[in-house]
């Protein structure tokens, strides 16, 4: 690498054989596009990403919100479907099932965010950051019914 070259000109990587790779020749020349310009930091790796309490971010292996588009790679996203709590509240589970690990108990008219359901389970959100899991789908209503 050359020590001595600013930040942009500093070899990145070098491949037997071939130029040199640095960040200026690889920042993608934005006069090239008509319309809106593809924004240079949307190309680069700015840093760890900050870790979130996993109970709270609303993504399974084949599926998550919305709002997590161009966050996680997943191959579905779903629009969140507001539902409420039914009379006698009901409990979240950690999975689809009646033996499954309790997380929380939700009391009647808690809003619940359904970003899935199969079967008899809804899996989604509570509120719009709430905790993630399992709901009956015997104990969701319409909001407002």
């Amino acid at each position: 690498m050359n020590e001595g070259a600013g930040p942009y000109k500093r070899a990145l990587f070098r491949f037997r054989g071939h130029a040199e790779l640095t960040i200026e020749s690889a920042l993608i020349d934005q006069s090239a596009f008509s319309g809106d310009a593809v924004p240079a930091e949307q190309l680069a790796l700015s840093g760890p990403v900050p870790r979130l309490e996993a109970d709270h971010i609303p993504v399974r292996g084949d599926l998550a919100h919305i709002r997590l588009a161009g966050k996680v790679f997943v191959p579905h996203y779903s629009v969140p479907m507001p539902r409420v709590i039914a009379a006698g509240g009901t409990e979240l589970r950690r999975a689809g099932r009646d033996d499954a690990e309790v997380m929380a108990p939700l009391d009647a008219g808690t809003v619940f965010s359904v970003l899935d359901m199969a079967g008899n389970w809804a899996w989604g959100q509570v509120g719009a950051d709430g905790l993630v899991g399992y709901v009956p789908l015997t104990a969701l209503a319409e909001p407002g019914a």
